[in-house]
């Protein structure tokens, strides 16, 4: 059947049809809700013990496909598939307006937001809205309070890895963007720009400062 096309098998529900009577029945259970096989770990079912088994390597840390590449290991397949665009610059999904690609369907769509303005994750506090659910959690912690990164040397927390990434400068000292006008090392990048002026022994000096973003 599999070379002829012939699936004598029909669901009675939606009039698929499938080759093999056991597939009918793996099929029904989307409409029936019927799912024998559970997790012992979390007790979450599936319908198929195969399903089952993927699921289990959340729980044992299992990750059976290796990149070529970098080595970096994956729970599933369809992952590391995803993963291997990283080195290949194989980016299948392009938006339609502007033309930009990315290697998700789940990136694209979150893009194309831009575009349409669609924002559907508002914060139940005070209704502000957000094109990704990860943008409308780190919102609510202005909310609640939580700040779960904290610098190991003075223990100031932080809402956003990146602002404790920045604040730890401080301690290191490491100064990554220069400017353009007057060579000068900042620890922040610059949104905008002035002029100041300071005495020198042969005169006034004038000085081009960025002006950085606030921590």
């Amino acid at each position: 059947m599999i070379h002829t096309g012939h699936k004598p098998y029909a669901c009675t529900e939606c009039k698929k049809s499938f080759a093999k009577p056991s597939h009918l029945k793996i099929h029904e259970m989307i409409h029936t809700g019927h799912k024998p096989y559970a997790c012992t770990e979390c007790k979450k079912s599936f319908p198929r013990l195969s399903n089952l088994k993927i699921h289990e390597r959340i729980h044992t840390g299992h990750k059976p496909y290796t990149c070529t590449e970098c080595k970096k290991r994956f729970t599933w397949l369809s992952k590391l598939k995803i993963h291997e665009r990283i080195h290949t610059g194989h980016k299948p999904y392009a938006c339609t307006e502007c033309k930009k690609s990315f290697t998700q369907l789940s990136d694209l769509k979150i893009h194309e937001m831009i575009h349409t303005g669609h924002k559907p994750y508002a914060c139940t506090e005070c209704k502000k809205s957000f094109a990704k659910p990860s943008h409308l959690k780190i919102h609510e912690m202005i909310h609640t309070g939580h700040k779960p990164y904290a610098c190991t040397v003075c223990k100031k927390s932080f809402p956003r890895l990146s602002n404790l990434k920045i604040h730890e400068r401080i301690h290191t000292g490491h100064k990554p963007y220069t400017c353009t006008e007057c060579k000068i090392n900042s620890m922040q990048k610059a949104v905008g720009s002035s002029v100041f002026e300071f005495p020198a022994p042969s005169g006034r000096v004038t000085v081009h400062e960025p002006q950085l973003e606030a921590l």
